[in-house]
Order: structure tokens, then C-alpha cells, then sequence
């Protein structure tokens, strides 16, 4: 009945009202409407302030978002930080970056987020961390712009140069897909045991030394030329476990 009656005094006032609340259109563009002369102050004011009560809500939301936001930003970076602490002794540079897509047809490669955009080159060498422990997880094979493809160790084509914690022998770690990783080459007289640490030699020419590699598992002789040891190794960090990688980048530490 308010809408029909005559615009007059208090009516007029009654339909600005009305019209606000319900009528989106109106609502919106509030901001900009040029209101009937004989619209009363108060109601003029009581709208303005509606108004801008929502966009000081829609301010302090947003705030709230941006804060939230800033806030896992500060705990990723702590994190990620004590995860780097871990290597006190080395003075690896580098990028961390995370696994973006893991192909179901070729489990032991990943692709990660970062590339060449961010100082990451092909024979990169890639380190993660699991339970507290940072291990090698791979080796960069392929570079794009904003994302790259690591190879891990796991991998029939990975292979690098390592030695054993007791003894120093050297010898050639290979991965066999779904087969245990295994170094090649160990001396027959090497005096090697369960639980050996394993690490990534001097020799090779992809990875700094002194990355943990794993420990060793299990020891076999070779049955093809009974020459040499063939030492099962336990990786310090599980291919399937890795999600976030730590990618070395400082070619003067090779």
C-alpha cells in the first residue's frame, strides 16, 4: 500500500527505504543515487550508513583473509627454515619448491613448481626431508619456464656416485624401479654392515658431496662375476613420500 500512495512527506521516505532493502539494484547503486528533495535527512543518513557499515565489514573480512594468509606464510617459512637448519654443516643455495603433478605412468617423476624463472638447471641435484631426517630424492632432468621434471632415485635411468660411512669404500648407486635401490662395484673384502650410513661421493659430477643417501639394508654378493658386493640401500627419503623439495643451485659447491 506504501508504494501506491502519493510521494509526499513521510511516504517518500518509507519508499527509499523500502526500495533499499528490497530491491538489490537500488542497494547497489546506493552510492550514487540523487534522492527526491523531500527524502528526510535522517533516512538519507540511516542509508549512508548502512552502506558504509557493509563496506567497512567487507574491509575488515578482507583484512581478516589477508592476515590468515600472511600468518601460514610466516609458519611455512619457519618450517622451511628449520628444515634448511638441518644442514648447518653445508652451505647448500638453492630453492625449495613443491611437487605439482606425479606421473601415473612414470611414478619415480616428478614435476615441481619452480624452473628456469627461479635459477633451477637441468643436473640440478634435489634433496627433501622426511621425519626430521633431509635425504637425496633426485636429480632435475628437464627444465621449463615456471616448472621442472626431477628423476628419482628410484628410477631405473638414476645412478650416482657414493660412498660408505665405515670404510670409505666407493661405488655406483643405481636405482631398479620397484626393485631396492643398490650400490654396484663395492670390493668383495669391503668390510660393509647393516645400517651403514650412505652418501653422495667427491666423484660425481652432478652432486655435491656429503648428501645422506640412505643406510644400507642388506648385502649380497654379485652372482654375475662374484667380484664385488652389491649393497641394498634403505633411502632416507621415500620417492612416494616426497612433496616438497629442496633443489641445490650453487654450481661452485659441485
Amino acid at each position: 500500500m506504501l508504494m501506491v500512495l502519493p510521494l509526499e512527506g513521510v511516504v517518500v521516505s518509507f519508499k527509499a527505504v523500502l526500495a533499499y532493502i528490497f530491491v538489490p539494484q537500488v542497494r547497489v547503486a546506493h552510492g550514487i543515487t540523487t534522492y527526491a528533495s523531500d527524502v528526510s535527512e535522517v533516512v538519507r543518513e540511516l542509508l549512508d550508513t548502512h552502506r558504509e557499515n557493509r563496506r567497512l565489514k567487507q574491509e575488515i573480512e578482507m583484512n581478516q583473509l589477508l592476515v590468515s594468509q600472511a600468518q601460514k606464510v610466516f609458519e611455512e617459512n619457519e618450517r622451511l627454515t628449520d628444515a634448511l637448519q638441518l644442514s648447518a654443516n653445508h652451505r647448500w643455495n638453492g630453492v625449495w619448491a613443491k611437487v605439482a603433478y606425479r606421473e601415473p605412468t612414470q611414478w619415480n617423476i616428478v614435476t615441481i613448481d619452480k624452473g628456469a624463472h627461479d635459477g633451477i638447471t637441468e643436473r640440478s641435484a634435489v634433496i627433501s626431508v622426511e621425519q626430521g631426517k633431509e635425504g637425496l630424492a633426485g636429480v632435475v632432468v628437464e627444465v621449463m619456464d615456471r616448472t621442472a621434471k626431477v628423476l628419482l632415485l628410484r628410477d631405473e635411468d638414476f645412478s650416482a656416485a657414493v660412498y660408505l660411512e665405515h670404510g670409505k669404500e666407493g661405488g655406483l648407486l643405481v636405482g631398479d624401479g620397484p626393485r631396492p635401490v643398490r650400490i654396484k662395484y663395492i670390493p668383495l673384502e669391503a668390510k660393509v654392515n647393516e645400517g651403514d650410513n650412505v652418501y653422495t661421493s667427491s666423484s660425481s659430477s652432478v652432486f655435491p658431496e656429503g648428501i645422506l643417501v640412505g643406510t644400507v639394508s642388506k648385502v649380497l654378493q654379485d652372482d654375475s662375476f662374484k667380484t664385488a658386493l652389491v649393497v641394498q640401500v634403505e633411502p632416507a627419503v621415500r620417492p612416494s613420500s616426497v612433496k616438497e623439495v629442496f633443489v641445490i643451485a650453487d654450481e661452485e659447491n659441485k
